[in-house]
Formats: C-alpha cells, structure tokens, sequence
C-alpha cells in the first residue's frame, strides 16, 4: 500500500500442523469457546489497556532478520497473516525491489503490486523467520494478482487479508484507482483471488465482489465452525466497521452473504441479504483493521489503524457484532511516527493470551516490523 499513514506456542504447532481450513478446527475443537464467541448475552468490558508495548524485529527490508534483498524487496509494508497449507503467510502491499537512500514512502523501482511470504515458525518471541516467498523462476518474490498501474483506472491491486476455505487459499483484495489525501483512496471494487495450487498462482473471482464505496473494501476474516465472518471499513481510513457473513461452503456465491442489520430484544443478532441495511459495529476512523478471539480476554479484539492521527488504537467486545469499548492505544503515533497496519494472529500469543504479536508498517523506511504488547485486564 503506497498511502502515509509457551502454551500458545504448542496450541499454534498442532494446528498449524493441520494445513488448510485448520483456522476453523482451532476455534470449533471445543464447543464452549465457539458458544463464548458467539454467545448473545451482555458481557462487561476487560480490557484496561497494554503495557510492555516492544519492536522485536524487523522483518521486511535489507537489513531485516530475513534479509529480503534476496528475494529482490528492499520495502514493503502491509503484513496480515492466516494460515493454510501447514503453514502461516504474510501478506504484503506494494513491493519494490530498489529504492534511494534516503527514500520516504511507497516508492522505488521493480514494483509489485503484492507479494506473499511464508513460514513455519511458531515462535514469535523473538521476530518471525520467513521460509521464503512465493517466487518468480529467478528466485524474486512474485505479484500474485495483476495490475494495471495506471493511475485514474487502476493503480494497484492491495490485499488486505487472506484466508483458506473448501481446501483453497484465498486473498480479499481492493482495487485502487487512485491514491487520495492521507487515509483516503479511490477504489474500483473490493473481492477475492483464489489459489488451489499452494500460492504459486492466483485468480481474480468475478464474483463476489463489493462496489468500490461500500463498506467491505478492506476486511478481517475469521472461520468460526464453518461460517466465515469478515469485519469491512471502507475505501480509506474515514469510517467505522460493518459485519458481514457466509457459509464457508458458499464463500464464492455473492447471494448468500448476510449482513449485520442490529439485534433483537434478547441480543440475538439480525442479518439481511441487503448490504444496504448493513448497520455499523464500531464508530470511528478505521483503517487496515484485523479482529481475532483473544483466550486472555474472553474477549474479541480488534486492532486498527485510526485516521485521526492517533496511531494504531484496540478495542473488545464480547461479540463479533459488539458493542466494541472505547478504544484504547496500542501504539502511539507520537512514540512511532507513520505507523500504519498493526495485524495479529490469534495463535501469535504467550502467557494464555495475555501478550499479543502483531505486524507494524512504518511509512519511514516503509517496512514491516515486528511487535509485542501485553494486555492489561481491568481492576
């Protein structure tokens, strides 16, 4: 993206181990955690904030722990994972290969549109060790879902999250046709590539896809006992987050996704066939967003780039629905300056869940890094 700004450990092998749809067999192996995800009564508020906010790493860039002037990258930014296929991916925005010293931003020369890494380390204590990446017969990390770069049509082709279902890995992507102010972009449309060969190549869906003004451009993806939820905010950094669903059979039939429209009396939540009625989940200026089920918390966690200056900002709720608490800093703007993207994984957690992992892109030197935080519960 070309736009400023221990146990668990053991838990991660064994599903990590499963391959593709392994996401769902995490979260479904017991039913009182999928009855707790879900579950429709008022819960309070836990979280208090974080503490012991920590860069390990840095994981993207020449001088990063994976060294990826190998695979011709010398800055990329971006970073959300999923895993599938027995392993954990990193997905990236726009990748170039050379860039001048002294260079601020996206920017430079052997540009990719995206590009996609792999590991399996299930360590991430001390910053995550890439296997490699997706790679073109020289050995330089490859685009995987074609653009036009040309600005005004087609820009770029952005991912902003990944997923495996029905035993195939998949990319939510946006088309950008231009990029705006800061924290604002013009979109096309937002939908899915699909790979059935191990990533080495990728399809554009003609379906389903999301009008370049909707709400669903950018989103976070989770399985929960084969539905597939996903979190959207729209083409930017200027608003606050819908719901959307499916069944992971029908994750390719548009007809099929409802849309979070408010709840009953009992807190049941309702959903409609009609994206317009869609109703927002969380207020705010929402950017590159992920959501996980945190075991610490109890609690569903959403991570997020805010677009008003504040940096990277968390907030809970005890539904996928909400209502989400106040958001609470994560990472300040002022302590890391062009921050952008803080992505987790739900099994890139120590201590029970208690300290988190996440990716951080920095607009200078536009790279990913590595970070930690631990969560404070309150009282």
């Amino acid at each position: 993206m070309t736009q400023p700004p221990a146990a668990a450990r053991r838990r991660f092998g064994a599903v990590a181990a499963l391959g593709i749809g392994a996401t769902v067999l995490a979260v479904s192996s017991c039913s009182t955690q999928t009855s707790a995800m879900l579950a429709p009564a008022d819960q309070p508020f836990v979280l208090g904030g974080v503490t012991n906010v920590t860069q390990i790493a840095k994981l993207t860039g020449h001088d990063s722990i994976n060294k990826t002037g190998k695979y011709d990258i010398a800055g990329q930014d971006l970073g959300s994972m999923f895993l599938a296929d027995g392993k954990t991916w990193f997905v990236f925005g726009d990748t170039f290969g050379q860039r001048d010293a002294g260079f601020t931003g996206g920017g430079g020369t052997r540009w990719r549109s995206n590009t996609l890494a792999y590991t399996a380390d299930v360590d991430p204590a001390d910053g995550i060790r890439f296997d490699g990446y997706i790679s073109d017969d020289i050995g330089w990390a490859k685009e995987l879902i074609g653009s036009k770069k040309v600005d005004g049509v087609e820009m770029t082709t952005i991912p902003t999250y990944g997923f495996s279902a029905n035993g195939a890995m998949y990319l939510a992507y946006m088309s950008v046709k231009h990029w705006g102010d800061p924290g604002e972009w013009e979109t096309n449309y937002s939908g899915f590539a699909k790979s059935t060969d191990h990533g080495q190549t990728w399809t554009k869906l003609e379906a389903p896809r999301w009008p370049g003004t909707s709400n669903f451009i950018q989103v976070s993806v989770t399985n929960i006992d084969g539905t597939l939820y996903f979190w959207g905010v729209t083409h930017g950094r200027f608003g606050g987050v819908q719901l959307m669903k499916v069944a992971e059979k029908d994750v390719e039939n548009q007809a099929a996704y409802r849309y979070f429209t408010g709840v009953e009396d009992d807190g049941a939540p309702r959903w409609s066939a009609s994206m317009a009625r869609a109703k927002t989940v969380a207020d705010g200026t929402v950017g590159e967003l992920s959501v996980v089920w945190n075991d610490y918390l109890r609690r569903w966690i959403m991570t997020y780039t805010d677009g008003g200056g504040a940096g990277a900002l968390i907030r809970e709720s005890a539904h996928p629905w909400g209502p989400w608490g106040d958001a609470k800093t994560l990472v300040s703007a002022s302590d890391v300056p062009g921050l952008y993207a803080p992505y987790m994984l739900p099994e890139y957690t120590d201590d029970g869940g208690k300290t988190i992992y996440f990716t951080l892109s920095k607009w200078d030197p536009y790279n990913v890094y590595w970070y930690s935080a631990d969560l404070v519960k309150r009282n």
